[in-house]
């Protein structure tokens, strides 16, 4: 889940105790929601793992607004990154296109797995069977000439761009990206 909501009134087993349990396994956003308005109550849920404490009764649109600022917090700081790089190359991983210093170029679904494979393992060789199955995940023979024609067309790509030798090509193993 992206969020848990307890009660400290439960049925068997009070919120506390599977507050316990939730943040023994997982470092999910832990809102209680309680009629329960003792500092000491507050305080246990808190030192339980809880990262809120909301009062009953409350405001639906109070209650909203602090569970989305959880997510936003809790999600944005975790999020992926949003572009991957080498030598000034930058991928944005949202549009699918390459920047090298101010000059923008947008990629085909190809060109930008293979670049994104390329650079999530940058110094390192990708081998040409990992980007045919990067590229066209099926039982389906693909020629693999067609991966080369790929590769090609990325590096114009990045030629458009003024990037020069940015893919190295090690005969019989693979591609590589050097930072």
């Amino acid at each position: 889940p992206d969020l848990v909501l307890l009660d400290i009134s439960l049925p068997f087993y009070n919120g506390y105790y599977w507050c316990d349990r939730i943040r023994k396994n997982s470092n999910v956003p832990i809102v209680f929601l309680s009629s329960h308005t003792e500092n000491m109550d507050i305080i246990m849920a808190m030192n339980m793992g809880g990262d809120d404490y909301i009062t009953k009764p409350f405001s639906l649109d109070v209650a909203t607004a602090k569970i989305q600022a959880m997510l936003r917090r809790t999600y944005r700081l975790h999020s992926a990154p949003q572009t991957l790089a080498a030598r000034e190359v930058v991928l944005n991983l949202n549009d699918a296109s390459i920047c090298y210093k101010g000059t923008k170029v947008e990629l085909s679904k190809n060109e930008f797995k293979i670049m994104q494979t390329l650079l999530e393992n940058k110094n390192q060789v990708v081998t040409r069977e990992r980007l045919m199955k990067r590229l066209w995940d099926s039982d389906c023979f693909i020629d693999d000439n067609t991966l080369t024609v790929n590769v090609n067309r990325l590096r114009r790509r990045l030629e458009e761009a003024g990037v020069h030798d940015l893919i190295v090509t090690k005969k019989g193993m693979g591609y590589i990206v050097y930072d």
